[in-house]
């Protein structure tokens, strides 16, 4: 059997020589690894639902500003990282500390070293919750 090219060599669920994509030969799941401590790495805004935010890692978690956000009104923030290329497609999802459904989230840019998140208030109110926000990077790989 042939080997898939994800950056390291795949072949039969055993992934060789990665350390950041993980394989488990029980449920067939394919996926980042969680983070060499166990954790996925976070970041807070600090000043506003606007503020921008640095995270180095292919996945983590952005904890926004509880800052409140009018009825139908959207925020964009840039998210610094320097593994983002122009090619790759960052996946953004509200986690948790958001009411839901009353949120619409996506990225709305990238960029080498950065991507967009914008995150809309789509209630009929305004919402003051400090949103979660979970991301992961697909990256674009050159063979």
């Amino acid at each position: 059997m042939g080997h898939i090219a994800l950056g390291v060599a795949f072949e039969d669920m055993n992934l060789i020589g990665s350390q950041a994509i993980a394989a488990d030969n029980s449920t067939g799941q394919l996926g980042y690894r969680v983070g060499y401590s166990g954790t996925i790495p976070s970041v807070t805004q600090a000043t506003s639902k606007s503020t921008g935010v640095t995270i180095n890692n292919a996945l983590g978690k952005i904890v926004m500003n509880n800052a409140a956000l009018a009825a139908s009104a959207a925020v964009k923030f840039t998210v610094t990282n320097s593994l983002v290329t122009a090619g790759d497609v960052p996946i953004v999802v509200i986690a948790s500390g958001g009411t839901s459904g009353d949120y619409s989230i996506d990225c709305s840019a990238v960029g080498t070293g950065s991507f967009d998140i914008t995150l809309q208030n789509i209630s009929a109110g305004s919402l003051s919750e400090a949103v979660v926000v979970s991301f992961a990077l697909i990256q674009a790989i050159a063979l």
